[in-house]
């Protein structure tokens, strides 16, 4: 193999969470050839119990009809990224998450988290939250819908990698 190029797409990830406590509520991770998986999540029983619970702007009913099990979820983040390292905009917002959803289970993660702009050794701090920012106005996009998340974060690593083909 020569140079250092891949085709591959690093795979990013975002998870939507109530205000408080964390619940996740939706999950987004992109696969190898740029493809986004997302859904909601149907809250667990034992999540539910917990005082103060939030479910930021979807309904207890919206989640369970429209959302999967979290074991599901995790289920095909394993067929996806399985011993993989997956790269986010908000990593302790979702590792908090990812873990409450691993923990219902009494499962360790089997995926690991690091921040983004980790990809981009040449950029200057704080550029890649810039860049980001812009893209989400320059898209339409809302920053904390996990599947709008990821989307930014994939066109931006084609456009810092001389990829962009839109």
């Amino acid at each position: 193999m020569s140079g250092t190029e891949t085709s591959e797409i690093p795979g990013f990830i975002a998870v939507e969470t109530g205000d408080d406590g964390g619940l996740p509520l939706a999950i987004a991770w992109s696969l190898s050839d740029g493809r986004i998986k997302q859904t909601l999540i149907q809250p667990d029983d034992d999540w539910l119990t917990e005082e103060l619970i939030s479910l930021g702007g979807y309904s207890l009913e919206e989640l369970s009809s429209l959302g999967v099990s979290p074991l599901d979820v995790i289920r095909e983040l394993e067929t996806d990224h399985f011993n993989e390292t997956l790269f986010t905009a908000g990593i302790s917002d979702d590792e908090s998450a990812l873990s409450r959803l691993f923990d219902t289970y009494g499962l360790d993660p089997f995926v690991e988290l690091a921040p983004a702009e980790s990809l981009y050794a040449s950029l200057a701090p704080g550029d890649w939250a810039r860049a980001r920012g812009e893209l989400f106005g320059i898209l339409g996009l809302e920053p904390l819908r996990p599947e709008h998340e990821v989307e930014v974060m994939l066109h931006l690593h084609q456009r810092l990698n001389g990829t962009d083909e839109g």
